[in-house]
């Protein structure tokens, strides 16, 4: 087994990271004040001047659009190839969308890339590609139990050419951001049909009459500007017949489709996370003393400091496992590997932010260091892609069933 990266990933992760060095932490302060001034306005719901600067330069730079595996519209690189990428990227919260390559919109332009019509390809997926536009994937709902999709009462129903949409949403992430121009709505059609076909997925502008943005959510009292999370109610919201996607009754299907990729990415920048928190975490402890030495040299942080480098690496290799066996074998094959990772990596993370908070003391919990918000947005994804009791199902289902013929057969001995 060869744990090393490839030749071709070592020059994209040299260039990524030379990127990372040279532009992306540098403006880290000149975001932060950009977003201070914002607020100091009344509007942090910005095109924020130095992204849209280091966009330009990404953009030149040929590091762009790195996500997409199947598509000559990206660098062309496997799930694997691009896995260390986005943990460079994660590092730092604007890095994604710096290269193009951030959520919802990735998984938005492979839903458009994969089950696209040529209309919606080149209305909405040509201007994604460009960063000229966002998007938001608009699925979970606040009165039901949207760990479980089957539940989902959004309503998308047929009359004459149109469809029209009615139901309440929320967690609808980059809905805040003023340049989120598409939605894709997921809601049921058929309430009667086969469990898995009732839901389909829809096209609906942000401005189409009905769309009401009732209120923006915070995270542990942050609002996540620019990007946010927003409770939406759809009123009578009514859309061409062309804007479903794929078809009626084909929304878990494509949701399936999205969701694989989205996840390596997800744990590959939460590992991301993770290191820039054990990095904070060893420069605070070396920096300062208590009881007549370092902090650092007190034992119960080099045990803390040990436990997040092993695990740190030890979800990092599962994560890159899940991605060999997506680029190898398909995303059904790794279901296994993808549920474990999105159960591992944010655990992991949290833990490893938290001890970073405890190593800062007071200041820890102050939004100095950057350690509250990092802790924040890691939290919400134990929820963002399903919460772990659904991914921890899934796994031991699926070890079960490897026993099942095992005890049928000897049953019948």
């Amino acid at each position: 087994m060869d744990f090393d990266y490839s030749p071709r990933q070592k020059e994209w992760m040299r260039r990524v990271g030379e990127f990372m060095d040279r532009h992306i932490y540098p403006a880290e302060e000149v975001f932060a004040k950009q977003m201070a001034e914002a607020r100091e306005k009344g509007n942090p719901w910005i095109v924020v001047p130095v992204v849209e600067d280091l966009k330009a330069k990404a953009k030149a730079a040929g590091l762009w659009n790195l996500f997409l595996p199947e598509s000559s519209h990206g660098a062309g690189l496997s799930n694997l190839e691009y896995a260390p990428l986005s943990e460079m990227m994660g590092r730092v919260g604007f890095a994604s969308e710096v290269f193009n390559c951030s959520a919802p919109d990735t998984g938005n332009m492979e839903v458009f890339e994969r089950y696209g019509q040529e209309w919606m390809k080149e209305k909405y997926l040509k201007p994604l590609l460009a960063g000229e536009i966002r998007s938001a994937f608009i699925m979970t709902e606040p009165e039901v139990a949207s760990s479980d999709a089957t539940n989902i009462r959004t309503r998308i129903e047929r009359q004459g050419d149109h469809y029209v949409i009615n139901g309440r949403k929320w967690w609808s992430s980059g809905v805040g951001d003023p340049r989120c121009k598409v939605m894709i709505v997921m809601g049921k059609t058929d309430p009667g049909a086969d469990r898995y076909r009732q839901q389909s997925q829809i096209l609906v502008p942000m401005d189409a009459p009905g769309v009401k943005v009732v209120r923006m959510l915070p995270v542990f009292g942050f609002d996540d500007a620019p990007h946010g999370h927003a409770e939406i109610v759809f009123e009578n919201v009514k859309v061409p017949a062309e804007n479903i996607i794929l078809g009626e009754g084909r929304g878990f299907e494509i949701a399936q489709g999205r969701l694989g990729p989205g996840r390596i990415h997800h744990c590959m920048r939460t590992i991301g996370v993770a290191e820039r928190a054990l990095e904070s975490m060893c420069k605070r402890l070396m920096s300062r003393e208590a009881f007549g030495k370092k902090i650092a040299e007190h034992s119960i942080w080099e045990q803390r400091v040990a436990e997040a480098r092993i695990n740190i690496d030890m979800c990092r290799l599962l994560t890159l496992k899940a991605a060999d066996m997506m680029d190898k074998a398909g995303n059904k094959v790794a279901r296994t590997e993808i549920a474990m990772i999105k159960v591992a990596a944010p655990r992991m993370a949290l833990q490893v932010i938290d001890d970073a908070i405890q190593a800062w003391g007071g200041a820890g919990v102050t939004t100095d260091p950057g350690l509250a918000k990092m802790y924040s947005g890691i939290r919400t994804l134990r929820l963002a892609d399903g919460p772990d009791e659904v991914h921890n199902r899934t796994i031991a289902r699926l070890e079960f069933g490897k026993y099942s013929n095992v005890m049928r057969h000897e049953a019948a001995e």
